[in-house]
């Protein structure tokens, strides 16, 4: 017998509440409002929550509560207006209505509430499921992180755009906002940041119940290239990523995606256990966690005197946490107006100088084109395939996919 919960149309409610013993399914909580039933999650702890696709029905509240709790969400909904609602509270896959109690394959003994297969129990085979791709097991992806100090090097931006060049050349690849300070990934693709994302990977890591299906359901995908794991869209949030949390993603997104690429935020500092519990919460946690378990990490610096500056402080403060082997150090917007004539030969000599840094890469200043990507959500491979940054960025995708 399962135990369900409905957030459903009143009459739709009634009709599957009378037939729900017949298919061998127990209501456990009947609701006509997301926000009602969320609170309700722990207590009656059902198995599967059927929601409509409109309000009041589903709500970021509820769809919180399911991840937290490991509950498998199914989401109806028939028109292109229901499903852009789903999309954008993380539901990517609603079904059709109306809502009706089906078995999954005659025999089996496993139903699910929904008119086709959707988020089906364990114990039924990928083979079984028809109307979903299968997904081709990863036996162990790799985890580029991308840092900088702060003051806006383009760690976001340069982010999204090599996960577009590593999609490029075949690789399953995902991208995820683990930023506490000022997750930026959602608005720079044009993405809802109200989706479900890498908080709630985080909290079904919590609960030991993270699958490669489970990162399906909380992922957004950018245009078919990559997947998408937004950030958290309010700072205050960020007790919700912790450390042991973001170590227990970092380890599921390895049989996920063959790469994925993780934007972090600036700061290192761990010496708030120094005025607190050493037992509370670090904001720095998600970062330093990442950069220690990452097999690559991409250091972006900024081409400006102060950019520069920013970058061999922070770098030395990386290297506490990063063995300087995993480190591909990249300088980002390099123009000739803030550092004089040669740029490239000047930025290197400093960082040699007073760093004995040596750049791997050096990324053209191309205002024109990062403006175009962002404008309009897309990677800069997208809006502008001939920028000169591009041409750069895609040798670095390159040289870290040969790694």
């Amino acid at each position: 017998m399962t135990d369900v919960g409905l957030a459903i149309p009143i009459a739709d409610a009634d009709r599957l509440a009378a037939e729900a013993v017949r298919y061998g399914h127990r209501v456990v909580a009947q609701v006509a409002d997301a926000d009602a039933l969320a609170p309700q999650i722990a207590a009656v702890k059902p198995e599967v929550v059927i929601a409509a696709a409109a309000t009041p029905y589903l709500s970021t509240r509820l769809v919180a509560a399911c991840d937290a709790h490991g509950v498998r969400l199914v989401v109806v909904g028939d028109s292109s207006r229901e499903r852009r609602f789903a999309a954008g509270l993380g539901v990517v896959d609603p079904v059709p209505g109306p809502p009706a109690w089906t078995l999954l394959t005659p025999g089996s003994g496993i139903p699910v509430a929904v008119s086709q297969p959707i988020d089906v129990p364990s114990e039924v085979s990928a083979a079984q499921m028809t109307d979903r791709p299968v997904r081709r097991a990863v036996d162990r992806g790799s985890v580029i992180a991308v840092w900088g100090p702060g003051g806006a090097p383009g760690r976001t931006s340069l982010a999204i755009a090599l996960a577009a060049e590593l999609a490029a050349t075949g690789a399953s690849v995902a991208l995820a906002d683990a930023d506490t300070h000022g997750a930026a990934v959602a608005p720079s693709l044009g993405l809802l940041d109200e989706a479900p994302g890498f908080a709630a990977a985080c909290r079904l890591a919590g609960t030991g119940s993270l699958t490669p299906a489970e990162l399906d359901r909380v992922a957004s995908t950018h245009r078919g290239s990559f997947r998408v794991l937004t950030g958290i869209g309010r700072p205050a949030r960020w007790p919700e990523l912790t450390g042991e949390r973001v170590a227990g993603v970092l380890d599921a997104v390895r049989g996920w995606a063959g790469i994925t690429v993780v934007d972090v935020a600036a700061s290192l500092e761990q010496d708030e256990e120094l005025v607190s519990d050493v037992a509370a919460p670090r904001r720095n946690a998600a970062t330093v966690e990442t950069l220690r378990r990452a097999d690559r990490v991409v250091a972006v610096g900024a081409a400006d005197p102060i950019g520069l500056a920013r970058f061999l402080r922070g770098h030395a403060d990386l290297l506490d946490h990063v063995t300087p082997d995993r480190v591909t150090v990249v300088i980002n917007k390099v123009r000739a107006g803030v550092v004089g004539l040669d740029p490239a030969a000047q930025v290197r000599s400093t960082l040699e100088r007073f760093g004995s840094v040596t750049p791997a890469h050096l990324v053209p200043w191309d205002p024109a084109g990062f403006d175009a990507a962002l404008l309009s959500g897309r990677s800069l491979a997208e809006a502008a395939p001939r920028s000169p940054a591009r041409a750069v960025i895609r040798k670095l995708a390159a040289d870290l996919a040969r790694r």
